[in-house]
């Protein structure tokens, strides 16, 4: 009786740590609400343009623990975008898996659902940046963290 009562509160103790160690980790999150700032054209490797968000252009991407949705709005299009699906960071690469958006997404889906970035992650920022079949940066969007 007394082994298992031992052994139940170490088991307590490892589950509560590790929740507290994942939960306060010095590592950056992407859960939470981003918004567009710019974006980036590369030469393979290194960013030979910055072309800032047009007046009244508006992109947010949300991200709960494995949920994402996000929403675009541009003033000459009536429609406006949004997609919604699931995500996984690695250390240096965000996967967003999209299950349904606007039509013109819809569209899209048909041809393309996974949609793999090399990510770079900070703590206000985040870019995710396309990569060609060889491997190299063509182009990114940098967000800033909105809350």
């Amino acid at each position: 009786m007394r082994k298992s009562v031992l052994f139940l509160t170490l088991i307590v103790v490892f589950l509560v740590v590790g929740s507290f160690t994942d939960r306060y980790s010095n590592a950056p999150s992407i859960e939470g609400t981003w918004e567009l700032e710019s974006f980036y054209n590369y030469d393979g490797e290194n960013v030979i343009d910055t072309i800032k968000k047009s007046d009244g252009y508006r992109q947010v991407k949300m991200y709960s623990r494995e949920k994402i949705m996000w929403t675009r709005y541009v003033p000459e299009d009536p429609n406006g975008r949004f997609g919604y699906g699931s995500y996984k960071v690695t250390n240096d690469s965000l996967v967003e898996v999209i299950e349904y958006g606007d039509d013109e997404m819809m569209k899209a889906l048909d041809t393309m659902r996974n949609f793999t970035f090399e990510l770079i992650l900070k703590e206000g920022s985040f870019s995710q940046i396309t990569v060609d079949g060889d491997g190299n940066r063509t182009f990114s969007e940098n967000y800033k963290r909105i809350d």
